[in-house]
């Protein structure tokens, strides 16, 4: 299965309308809507931007009777005698089904199954185009948990992966740990641990960058939901000095009685500080400040930040602290944005770790793993290193092949590796 992007049609331009079918040269036809108006964003998505491409000819009665019947039940039956030649003889051990309720996607929230199709079919294409790994999208109608369990792990037999993406916290937590408990595949929610490889490395270079250690700061991060957390939890597996989180209501403690269990155990392994209040007094005399909550932070408790500080404001399109604003106060400045240095952006991470766990046949992802993929792209760029290159682009074609092999190394040496 080859992801393909659709070339736009043309003799259009931005705010004509189109009263008839479009053909892209793909071959797909899409009929608008009366009036509808044309974009470069609309003409480039029309008819979806995937396709199924075959791997092999089926020319003639001789290809037919190799792909299908009669020869294809003779793959069926070594198969069904000795499972494991499923990675063999299908496509399985290369793909990965990229499941969503559509209840948070990219900052839209809760749109649904089928408004989410347009990014889970954007995540399928960045695993072939980054990766080399082949996805297919998979949008549920349905937001249960125990639903959700149930029909990834139904599904999971034509799957050599999982990613989850875009379910709502706290229930994206549950889903994930249970489907890791019941398959035998690789199972990651990137919006956890995506952003939180990514976040790790360029963290690293910038210790490095300004001759600190991980062990040195104190970091103070703005939201404790999917990505927090697991930002949270990678920070103090790396050794980091200490790590406050804050939510709406201020600093994650255990003091506080309106927790729900996610933020009781995270109150619990944070915070060493014994820090209380706001988001703002948290940062008096912080190291690093991570946002992935949106809002914004005022320069005023930006300005009582530790001298040389860290700003990773990480939040689209509307970073919590503007880079001109953080620039003022930080040895280095990132966000989520591709328009300013240093984007902490997920498609540098998971291409790479699901082809590492992918050609090793890997039974899970592990925390190793994940931690092996932030040291690896962080030394990408180790010989690079300023205050705006503290993180690859994504374009760079260095980082794909150093985390998979990272990743490959870490899932055999942790025992989890079956080839």
């Amino acid at each position: 299965m080859a992801a393909e992007i659709v070339n736009p049609p043309t003799g259009t331009e931005p705010g004509d309308t189109v009263n008839a079918g479009v053909t892209s040269e793909a071959g797909r036809t899409g009929q608008a809507d009366e009036g509808f108006p044309i974009d470069p964003v609309f003409a480039l998505h029309r008819g979806g931007k995937m396709e199924v491409v075959s791997t092999v000819p089926v020319r003639d009665a001789d290809d037919l009777s190799l792909a299908y019947t009669p020869g294809v039940a003779e793959v069926c039956t070594a198969i069904a005698e000795k499972p494991e030649l499923v990675h063999d003889y299908t496509w399985k051990s290369q793909v990965v089904a990229v499941v969503t309720d559509g209840t948070a996607v990219l900052g839209l929230g809760d749109i649904g199954p089928e408004a989410s199709l347009p990014v889970m079919e954007g995540k399928a294409i960045l695993f072939k185009q980054f990766g080399g790994v082949d996805a297919v999208p998979i949008a549920l109608a349905c937001t249960d948990v125990d639903e959700i369990v149930e029909t990834v792990v139904r599904l999971s037999p034509s799957f050599g992966g999982v990613n989850l993406e875009d379910i709502s916290a706290p229930r994206c937590f549950e889903i994930e740990e249970r489907l890791k408990e019941r398959l035998d595949i690789p199972v990651f929610h990137d919006d956890q641990h995506g952003t939180a490889v990514v976040t790790l490395a360029a963290l690293r270079n910038a210790c490095t960058l300004t001759g600190r250690t991980l062990g040195d700061l104190r970091a103070v991060i703005s939201g404790a939901g999917a990505a927090g957390v697991a930002i949270a939890k990678i920070l103090i597996e790396a050794g980091i000095g200490d790590v406050a989180v804050t939510d709406r209501k201020g600093v994650v403690h255990e003091g506080r009685d309106d927790l729900n269990p996610v933020k009781r155990d995270l109150a619990a392994y944070t915070n060493n500080a014994g820090l209380t209040g706001s988001l703002e007094s948290a940062l008096s005399g912080a190291d690093v400040f991570i946002g992935v909550s949106g809002g914004t932070v005022a320069e005023e408790a930006v300005a009582t930040m530790a001298e040389g500080a860290f700003i990773f404001a990480m939040a689209n399109p509307t970073p919590e602290i503007h880079p001109d604003v953080a620039h003022k106060y930080a040895a280095v400045v990132a966000t989520g944005r591709s328009d300013f240095p240093n984007q902490i952006n997920n498609v540098l991470a998971f291409p790479g770790i699901f082809a590492g766990a992918l050609q090793v046949r890997a039974s899970a992802i592990t925390e190793g793993m994940k931690l092996a993929a932030a040291e690896a792209l962080a030394a990408v760029v180790a010989d690079e290193l300023s205050p705006d290159r503290v993180i690859p682009s994504p374009f760079d074609t260095r980082v794909a092949p150093a985390v998979t092999a990272a990743v490959a190394a870490a899932a055999r040496a942790e025992g989890v590796a079956r080839r």
